[in-house]
């Protein structure tokens, strides 16, 4: 049976500061590094000790940060990997929410929505960021190992949770799985029937032991889960 454990990383000072994340490099904050040891100690009750652990993260700061922490306590190095990077927001990233907020343009109620142009240049469509984890989640897919952790950010939860489940990308333009800083979302696969379940979405219970289970799914602004 394989079991993986997706993380979106926790507070990070641009969520502090109000400001677009994408890829901004910005590092935890003292209360996200508290999270993070949260993160790896409820990771720890669940992987036995003796087993392989397979350790993946974005190479953003707050992945990076993050993963770090978990490989330690689950003693495995992590793989960096910039296709697990949450979505680009280009010009908009590192400025205040504010900014993005006056310019982005939201997808249609009806019509195309995952290659729709938001109105930030440089950003990346729906459909260009679901492309990259998804291709991200077919080479870890590829491993034989039972236990793996990926250390993402919010809004690239939705399509670490589509992909695995195998959903098309041209089938997301409305399906959103929701992920607050911190959580963990448990994917398994049995070995029979190959079978792949949801376990959990989103699990922040292992913050609520260091006071910091506050979500943040729409903290900041609307759009503060799509710039995680």
């Amino acid at each position: 049976m394989r079991t993986i454990y997706v993380i979106a990383h926790p507070e990070s000072t641009h969520h502090v500061e109000g400001l677009v994340g994408g890829w901004y490099d910005s590092p935890l904050t003292p209360a996200g590094s508290r999270a993070a040891a949260a993160i790896a100690e409820a990771l720890r009750t669940k992987i036995p000790e003796q087993v392989d652990v397979e350790l993946f993260s974005s190479d953003l700061q707050r992945a990076a940060q993050a993963a770090l922490v978990i490989g330690d306590l689950l003693h495995v190095r992590p793989v960096l990997d910039r296709r697990l990077r949450e979505k680009s927001y280009g010009e908009a990233e590192g400025m205040s929410q504010e900014w993005l907020k006056q310019r982005f343009v939201p997808p249609p109620a009806v019509g195309e929505r995952m290659r729709h142009d938001e109105g930030i240049p440089g950003s990346e469509t729906m459909a260009a960021f679901a492309q990259r984890i998804y291709a991200a989640m077919h080479a870890i897919a590829q491993s034989d190992c039972e236990h793996q952790v990926i250390v993402t950010h919010g809004g690239a939860i939705t399509f670490a949770v589509a992909s695995w489940t195998k959903i098309p990308i041209e089938s997301l333009g409305y399906a959103r799985f929701q992920a607050a800083s911190g959580s963990i979302t448990e994917l398994r696969e049995d070995d029979y029937f190959h079978n792949r379940q949801v376990v959990s979405l989103g699990d922040t219970r292992h913050l609520a032991i260091i006071g910091t289970a506050e979500l943040r799914k729409s903290s900041i602004s609307p759009l503060a889960s799509a710039t995680e």
